[in-house]
């Protein structure tokens, strides 16, 4: 027993220290920085690729956001969908009449390029793109109207083979939402911070990429990411292999979703956990040591202690304060200490996840279920 309790301290202050670690590198990263305005902006020919499929009630708002774009000299939008009868369609002609001045154009992309249908529009669609840099981004995220010239310029570095960005969930309207909100506003973005610390970045952040196309062209192109299910990763991981920075711009999107169920938020989680299981099975076995919640209490329990169960409610108090920090740092919005129950909450569904996560390789995609491989290809269940 007493072995027990020491082994359970020392993972309790091993994950305060790991967490604390996260934080520090969260705020030495320059997030929401913008260049000098003394800075004169270089103006980029830049193609925007965006595969759609259906809209929610937030597709038209996020779209809208990336036609007002500033600062460059040309933007040419691609927008992909499946099938003629898809309502997206109708939303892009809408857009075409709205903003007739921008060079928007609406891409049938009837083709099956492999099993990762929004990879399969991009390989569609990247037929058409004119200009040099191309940006990927999916139906749901919402920029800044400075994003487009500020998320280019790290490209002007010719060492710098592709640009991703941090994203937030602005919209968590369900308590489902708002507990997976932790995991994405305040310990995602300072776990890949500190895992940037021990080696470069060797992967890319779906929410917006950025790459030059004789880039993604030495990559392999989409045509390599077909039936890859981090799709995203992958081909960050590809370009850090050509011997190129992955870059972190500093410019923060948003992600705008429909309210979501218990069952579809732990179904998302479960796919995005064995995913990174899949990527990166070493770190991902014992990402459970930042557990901040789990190993406190875990020790708090057995030990049955007035004194243990005021350290680690201690212990408990600072990872709420640092994961409440983190969340106003990346969406700019208060986040009080009443919401800390969210964060026990969230650290105890993930430690169930992380524990799912090892009991099969399927997951549940837009409906339908697939097997992922060890190379994070999927197959039909």
């Amino acid at each position: 027993m007493q072995t027990a309790l020491w082994v359970l301290g020392i993972l309790a202050a091993l994950s305060q220290g790991i967490v604390f670690w996260q934080w520090i590198a969260a705020r030495r990263f320059p997030l929401h920085k913008r260049r000098d305005r003394g800075e004169p902006a270089t103006r980029r020919s830049i193609t925007v690729l965006k595969p759609l499929k259906g809209t929610d009630p937030f597709t038209r708002l996020c779209l809208q956001s990336w036609l007002a774009q500033d600062g460059a000299s040309a933007v040419q939008f691609l927008f992909g969908v499946e099938s003629s009868s898809d309502p997206a369609c109708d939303l892009v002609k809408d857009l075409i009449a709205t903003f007739p001045r921008m060079d928007i154009t609406l891409v049938l992309c009837p083709e099956k390029q492999g099993i990762n249908s929004k990879v399969s529009k991009l390989i569609q669609m990247a037929k058409l793109a004119r200009h040099d840099i191309v940006v990927l981004s999916d139906a749901d995220v919402k920029v800044p109207p400075d994003f487009l010239s500020e998320f280019s310029s790290c490209l002007e570095n010719p060492r710098v083979g592709l640009v991703n960005c941090f994203y937030k969930m602005s919209n968590p309207s369900t308590l489902a939402m708002r507990v997976e909100a932790v995991a994405v506003n305040a310990d995602f973005w300072s776990q890949v911070l500190q895992s940037n610390q021990l080696k470069p970045m060797d992967f890319a952040l779906g929410a917006a990429v950025g790459i030059r196309r004789q880039t993604l062209k030495e990559a392999g192109g989409f045509e390599v990411l077909a039936d890859c299910l981090a799709d995203d990763y992958q081909l960050g991981n590809r370009v850090a292999k050509l011997g190129l920075e992955v870059c972190l711009s500093p410019v923060v999107v948003e992600c705008l979703e429909p309210p979501s169920s218990w069952s579809q938020v732990l179904a998302h989680q479960l796919r995005w956990a064995r995913t990174i299981r899949v990527c990166q099975p070493v770190p991902y076995f014992f990402s459970l040591l930042n557990n901040a919640t789990l190993w406190p209490l875990l020790w708090m329990c057995v030990a049955r202690s007035t004194t243990v169960t005021a350290v680690s409610a201690l212990l408990f108090l600072v990872r709420s304060g640092i994961a409440m920090d983190l969340q106003q740092r990346l969406t700019q919005e208060p986040h009080g200490i009443r919401q800390a129950w969210l964060v026990a909450l969230r650290d105890l569904m993930g430690a169930g996840i992380w524990l799912a996560s090892f009991s099969g390789s399927k997951v549940t995609w837009r409906g339908v279920t697939y097997q992922v491989d060890s190379e994070g290809k999927l197959k039909r269940a």
